[in-house]
């Protein structure tokens, strides 16, 4: 099964704009490791914008 590159680039684009981290940094993060940033950074944004 492959990934489908526009997800690819939501994903880095998504964890690059909130951690200013580098388009090769990310890539060479694992797709499991990728995915568990994303979903932090849900996560703080969430909390965030409920004020907590």
């Amino acid at each position: 099964m492959t990934y489908a590159p526009s997800r690819l680039r939501e994903e880095i684009a998504y964890v690059a704009y909130h951690f200013h981290w580098s388009r090769e940094e990310i890539l060479d993060l694992t797709h499991a490791e990728r995915r568990q940033w994303v979903t932090e950074i849900a996560r703080i944004n969430t909390r965030v914008n409920e004020g907590g």
